[in-house]
């Protein structure tokens, strides 16, 4: 900011359109709201005295190379680096639940806006007792480089995982990558160039997004029901690239326990995928960071295990069944892809953490990896049928909810006029999150949904999340009601929709929510 300019509420992204901006402003609109709303003296001390007077210390501005308004790095220095930029930074977008993170660490926030494994769970003395072990034994080599693949010890370990999917497969073929966010990385890194098309869910995973954009991609969404991708809306998608020149370089899914919808594909659309992707000669990558967390119904086989690793590329973690923090992922893909995958991993971090990596072959050796992972299924369980128990109690007529079998989240849809966006901020006053829906989509549908997530956070603050989520609603409904002059909606959905839960004045538009959701309003059939 040059000297003598009034200091405004403008962020770093308003004033360099080459800077990275967060998914739909969510961070800062939401935490200016959010600051407003307790009382916070931030905004008048930036929009008041600035702008009334424009005179005066308060108001004069900073001075290039001073501190910013914001605390952070002298925004004036943005100037000198603008036209450095490359032009992907112009479509970059940071992830949904990144921006919220500063926002939800206040302990006073509820936060059901994370995709967080509960690390509470897992045994201190396990951990104190694996890492002293392995320092005794192999410290040496924690503390080394290793090769860019992986290290011989955790292979055996990631396959072991697999076949407890009834998943087999060669440990020599994995590729270890720092977290199932790197495979995703990798996967586009190879494969994707400006333009390129990704066919991908809709809603999709909201951390899938900023990588997409990264690489320039533009992303086509495939609607979803509660079988999981539509695949008839799939072939015409297809087809319609196909006539325009545009051909995919590949279709990206969480077939199970879906992120963030919470849904699964249903064995006769994984068998459709497959075929699919053979016929037309297109790869897919399957994320399946959830597989192991199932609460109720029988598995079902991978597109991996359906395809025999000719088209499906696969991406595991243990973020989810073990630990984050150790950031341990890993990947399979057909030799010619894993083979350029293993050379674009070595230019970013040459290999996976050596001491991560054995961390995880000693405790598979000293403990039984599976009694955590029932332990950590059955205490998610309860806490997804509290969280699905609330919603029936607080959630206003109008809003509607996925059931799901497993995994970590459940998608909240409200009726099409109201947007998670701004009530996000409404919530942050609450103290209460959530991640709204734009963030699980590029072409700005999902503004009236939300994802939340019932594995962070203890059934005590679950209930009173959703509480205070139904309450935000509903002060916005009855806004809404009172604005254009008519009742409160009433409505729901049933088993097999969502019944009209519009105001007569209501703008409607079909495709904003494309997942269809299955929770049930109490009282309606």
């Amino acid at each position: 900011m040059r000297g003598g300019d009034t200091v405004s509420s403008m962020t770093v992204e308003d004033q360099d359109p080459t800077a990275t901006r967060g998914t739909d402003g969510i961070a800062s609109r939401a935490g200016a709201a959010a600051a407003a709303g307790s009382g916070s003296g931030a905004t008048g001390a930036t929009g008041g005295a600035g702008t009334a007077g424009g005179a005066g210390p308060t108001a004069a501005g900073t001075r290039s190379g001073a501190p910013s308004a914001a605390g952070g790095r002298p925004t004036g220095d943005l100037e000198r680096y603008a036209g450095l930029f490359a032009q992907r930074t112009r479509v970059m977008k940071s992830s949904a639940m990144r921006d919220l993170m500063a926002l939800t660490e206040r302990p006073e926030v509820i936060s059901l806006a994370g995709g967080l494994a509960d690390t509470t769970l897992f045994p201190a003395e396990d951990l104190a007792k694996v890492l002293s072990h392995m320092a005794a034994g192999d410290s040496a080599r924690a503390l080394q480089y290793a090769p860019t693949e992986g290290m011989a010890e955790i292979r055996p370990c990631l396959a072991e995982v697999m076949a407890a999917e009834g998943t087999i497969v060669d440990p020599d073929d994995i590729l270890v990558t720092t977290g199932g966010q790197q495979v995703i990385d990798l996967v586009c890194k190879t494969l994707v160039d400006p333009g390129d098309v990704i066919v991908a869910e809709a809603p999709t995973y909201p951390g899938a997004v900023p990588t997409f954009s990264a690489y320039e991609a533009d992303l086509v969404q495939v609607e979803m029901d509660d079988d999981g991708m539509r695949i008839d809306v799939l072939e015409e998608t297809l087809d319609r690239l196909e006539a325009e020149g545009r051909r995919p370089k590949f279709i990206y899914t969480i077939p199970t326990f879906q992120n963030p919808g919470g849904v699964t594909m249903s064995l006769e659309r994984r068998h459709a995928l497959v075929r699919i992707a053979q016929e037309r000669q297109i790869l897919v990558l399957e994320d399946n960071p959830y597989g192991l967390l199932r609460y109720e119904g029988d598995p079902l086989p991978t597109l991996l295990s359906l395809d025999g690793g000719r088209f499906v590329i696969y991406a595991g973690t243990l973020s989810k069944i073990l630990s984050p923090g150790i950031r341990v992922g890993w990947a399979l893909a057909p030799a010619p892809v894993r083979q350029k995958m293993v050379i674009g991993k070595a230019g970013s971090d040459l290999n996976s953490s050596s001491m991560s990596q054995l961390f995880v072959a000693y405790y598979f050796r000293e403990r039984d990896w599976r009694d955590y992972v029932r332990h950590q299924s059955a205490v998610y369980q309860a806490r997804r049928d509290v969280m699905l128990e609330a919603l029936e109690r607080h959630m206003p007529d109008g809003t509607t909810w996925t059931r799901p079998k497993g995994g970590l989240f459940v998608w909240l849809t409200l009726p099409d006029y109201l947007d998670t966006t701004d009530l996000l901020a409404r919530a942050l006053q609450h103290n209460v999150a959530f991640v709204p829906g734009r963030g699980a989509f590029l072409d700005g549908r999902g503004g009236n949904s939300m994802r939340i997530n019932f594995s962070g956070v203890g059934e005590d603050d679950i209930r009173e999340g959703i509480s205070r989520i139904g309450s935000v609603i509903a002060e916005q409904l009855e806004l809404y009601a009172s604005i254009a002059g008519t009742a409160r909606p009433r409505g729901g959905s049933t088993r097999s929709g969502t019944k009209d839960a519009r105001t007569p004045d209501a703008p409607h538009d079909s495709s904003i929510v494309p997942l269809r959701t299955a929770g049930r309003r109490r009282g309606t059939a």
